[in-house]
């Protein structure tokens, strides 16, 4: 009597899972890709967070940070009022409104797929007009100011350092000039020269500044990001 054939035994999957591990993927290398970029792409596709955010239909792995941000300070909330500055994506949007707000604008100067109840304006954060026509889309003064903003770099250090700390000072003139009392402010920034003095600045505005760089940060990179809660108002003293 013959056996009957055995049934093929499936190696069971050991990736795309939340949690899982395997091997780091490589990718093939694309003749107009430069090797810097490859590199950013074979980092994003063996990026845990990078595949969580996938997996959670989030649209950018910052959502985490956000999150963490959000858990420890807690940020958002069904009733407040937030302005997200450079949100495309919009990941950061999505974590508030997954937290219950429903009055939020943003802004970016690339175009972001729509993100209902929020509203959603592709403009210059920098042209004088969009400040107002962010707090008139608002409806009212904000609770809450975020920014996740970063200019274009040239590779000139020096020179996209000062691009960066005048986006995030252009950034906190606007919280000062728009914040509720009592209001937050948070931004994306990075460690080195200039970042001391920001810090020093938001000291004599909010009652308190922190300095906090979120699991999802990746560790090679010099970001961190401003926490600064309790505004006092435009009408606080200078120092």
């Amino acid at each position: 009597m013959t056996e009957p054939p055995r049934k093929r035994m499936v190696k069971p999957p050991t990736g795309g899972q939340e949690g899982g591990r395997g091997k780091p993927a490589r990718l093939k290398t694309a003749k107009q890709r430069t090797p810097s970029q490859q590199a950013w792409l074979e980092r994003q596709v063996n990026d845990p967070f990078a595949a969580k955010a996938r997996a959670l239909g989030y649209r950018s792995r910052a959502a985490f940070k956000i999150s963490e941000i959000d858990d420890r300070f807690h940020l958002f909330r069904k009733g407040v009022r937030v302005v997200d500055l450079g949100l495309a994506p919009g990941g950061w949007t999505q974590v508030a409104i997954q937290r219950g707000v429903t009055d939020i604008v943003g802004v970016d100067l690339l175009p972001v797929e729509p993100l209902p109840p929020a509203h959603i304006l592709q403009m210059d954060f920098t042209d004088p007009a969009c400040g107002p026509k962010l707090i008139e889309l608002l409806g009212g003064p904000p609770d809450v100011v975020i920014s996740d903003m970063a200019p274009n770099t040239i590779g000139h250090r020096e020179t996209d350092h000062l691009r960066i700390v005048g986006l995030i000072e252009a950034a906190i003139d606007f919280a000062v000039e728009v914040l509720k009392p009592g209001g937050t402010f948070v931004a994306k920034a990075f460690q080195g020269g200039g970042t001391d003095q920001i810090i020093a600045g938001l000291k004599t505005r909010f009652k308190d500044v922190r300095n906090i760089k979120p699991k999802a940060s990746r560790q090679d990179s010099s970001e961190v990001f401003l926490v600064a809660t309790g505004f006092k108002g435009r009408a606080a003293p200078a120092s």
